[in-house]
């Protein structure tokens, strides 16, 4: 019911993350499953998840990395064991071979930076298996001895390895890493290098109250269940700490990955109130008074509360010190194979059981009543609060927009739908459409027409081009579309109504990614002393450009002053006429403008030898110039 999570599922808005998110968590938990079990059945369970998730979005590599952080962890915290092997072993081999299947990954699951953490641990649980079973065969002087020959053979191959994967780096202009990846490990990277990725709204940094809308109570319950997994930790509570605490981060650099984070802190939250619960219950069990162990106990008696249950736990401390005992004489002779693995987890077990039926911790029954109740009710607003966000905000479609009237009523703005349909009904099939690259894919489905940028953001050239062609002059920027065989031009305004999600907010990031390709434009050239305007005070470059011109044309004539709701400034240039488009739709709020481009001009006949020669070489040296440039 998170919030988060609603947002990309049935719920709302449908994408590969409403499949992705249960094939992350499925993979997690046939880890962990192989790692408590040792299986191999599991393991190749896991190992087919994983390849599940790489067919469903491209956050895979938030796995393939995540699990060999842990390995590493545990080797580096002394607690390897043939378990974590085979757990992570079959992962690396059978998941890269059929991630290597997906035409979309293909060679990049072992050429790209992403996946090499997992190669480089492979082979650093390989060295550590190597130098156990060396340990386990040899005599203590001759194992010394092994091992130096084991961690110098390990390290020459491990110097190879990363010798090769720093040559495969320093070849790559990205040092092998992809531009999101790069911009989560470095979150100014994008807005410096990548611009259009640092545009997309979901892969700015949350704010605060983000996170209280999307996970709500979780947020305050993730401390008390990283507290828990503590109390003792584990393979698989260290796990989940890792990968809590990694979604943390994540979330914090981008938005969109609040997704990740949502799983995380619904288990961490899990572990917090589960250990609550059991407090409150046994401290409600053993002062119940109709119960043996309760009926010693008054109410409210902490003291003999935790006497009553040291005194129960007595008898089973006496047992477990026993076998702890016989485990120990045991373990002086030389055990057998057949018995290491399970003298390792009776030892294991002796080692936690002890330990946890000696802290009881008992409240007093009253306190324990109203903790409960506490909680319930806590877990009763936290419903509301999801249903609340998953009907207000995560349902509507984002292509119809509503507001609240002053008598309280609902008004809807279905502009992009009364656009889309213009578009499908008065132009021709094969008409080419020229939009920011947000509405390309409505545009495509709704409007059934070819458009010149959408949403798969890979082609930056394209989008670039756009970019430029929105920034430039009127007449450059005919010149340009004219030659990618644009037909209509499609512009979103939100100056009469106050949507602020229009063209005129999204210019600068148009200037920014035209200028990473075309030199040209430069991102001072519409900015007043640093600040972006669209008043009197703006830059003629600026009041010049065709989104200006597009998004204003006529404004003057709704109110008589052009005054913009979402800027909260009247415009600078009231007064122009278009010279090379042509109106030819405005939605009833003015939120979508669309324009056709003028076809170009008849050649001139010139009266004289003269003349028609003069202006033929005119019109080559035009054709010759760049439209671009």
């Amino acid at each position: 019911m998170v919030p988060s999570y609603i947002s990309r599922s049935v719920a709302g808005s449908y994408d590969n993350e409403a499949v992705a998110i249960f094939a992350l968590i499925f993979t997690f938990y046939l880890y962990i499953k192989t790692l408590n079990t040792g299986s191999l059945f599991y393991a190749t369970l896991n190992a087919l998840a994983y390849f599940y998730m790489v067919c469903s979005w491209g956050g895979y590599t938030f796995i393939i990395n995540l699990i060999p952080m842990h390995v590493l962890l545990c080797i580096l915290t002394g607690r390897y064991s043939s378990r974590l092997y085979i757990a992570y072993a079959p992962l690396v081999v059978l998941g890269t071979l059929l991630a290597a299947l997906v035409p979309v990954v293909g060679f990049n699951a072992v050429m790209t930076s992403e996946h090499f953490a997992s190669f480089l641990v492979f082979i650093i649980i390989h060295v550590v298996a190597l130098v156990y079973y060396i340990k386990g065969i040899l005599t203590p002087r001759m194992f010394k001895a092994a091992v130096t020959l084991v961690v110098s053979v390990g390290l020459v191959v491990c110097c190879a390895v990363v010798a090769v994967l720093v040559a495969l780096v320093a070849s790559s202009p990205t040092k092998g890493w992809s531009g999101r990846s790069l911009s989560l490990l470095d979150p100014t990277y994008a807005s410096k290098y990548i611009p259009i990725i640092a545009s997309v709204s979901e892969h700015q940094p949350p704010t605060w109250p983000s996170y209280f809308m999307d996970i709500n109570i979780l947020a305050f319950l993730v401390p008390a269940g990283i507290i828990a997994c503590f109390l003792p930790l584990s393979d698989a509570s260290s796990f989940v700490v890792l990968y809590i605490v990694t979604s943390v981060y994540f979330s914090g650099v981008m938005v969109r990955l609040m997704l990740v984070l949502a799983p995380a802190a619904c288990i961490i939250s899990g572990i917090a109130l589960s250990e609550a619960f059991t407090v409150f219950t046994r401290s409600i069990k053993f002062q119940l008074p109709g119960l043996s162990l309760g009926s010693q106990v008054e109410s409210g008696d902490v003291t003999s509360s935790v006497a009553v249950a040291q005194n129960s736990s007595t008898a089973v401390a006496r047992n477990d010190v026993a076998k702890a005992e016989k485990a120990q004489e045991a373990s002086k002779t030389r055990p057998s194979k057949k018995n290491k693995k399970k003298e390792k987890d009776i030892v294991e077990k002796e080692s936690v059981t002890p330990h946890s039926d000696r802290r009881h911790l008992i409240l007093p029954m009253e306190a324990s009543v109203i903790s409960i109740f506490l909680l319930v009710l806590l877990g009763a607003f936290y419903v509301i609060h999801c249903v609340w966000a998953a009907a207000e905000a995560y349902s509507a479609p984002s292509i119809v927009l509503t507001s609240q009237s002053p008598d309280g009523g609902l008004h809807v703005f279905d502009d992009f739908r009364e656009a889309y349909a213009w578009l499908r009904h008065n132009t021709d099939v094969d008409d080419k459409v020229a939009s920011w690259w947000d509405y390309g894919y409505q545009t495509t489905a709704m409007a059934n027409r070819t458009v010149i940028v959408d949403n798969n953001t890979w082609n930056n050239t394209h989008i670039a081009t756009v970019g430029t062609a929105m920034s430039s002059p009127e007449k450059a920027a005919w010149e340009i579309f004219n030659s990618l065989d644009v037909k209509y031009i499609l512009v979103v305004f939100g100056g009469l109504v106050g949507y602020p999600s229009d063209d005129i907010n999204k210019f600068l990031w148009m200037v920014r990614i035209g200028g990473g390709v075309f030199p040209h434009i430069k991102e001072p050239d519409y900015l007043r002393d640093g600040q972006y305007r669209i008043d009197s005070q703006a830059t003629p470059t600026m009041l010049n450009c065709l989104m200006y011109k597009l998004s204003y044309y006529r404004f003057v004539e709704t109110d008589g002053q052009g005054f913009d709701r979402v800027r909260r400034t009247e415009i600078g240039k009231k007064h122009f006429k278009l010279s090379y488009f042509e109106e030819v739709f405005t939605t009833h709020h003015w939120m979508v403008r669309i324009y056709k481009l003028k076809p170009p001009k008849n050649r001139i006949r010139g009266k004289t030898k003269k003349l028609k020669s003069k202006g033929s070489s005119k019109r080559s040296v035009a054709g010759k110039r760049n439209p671009w440039n």
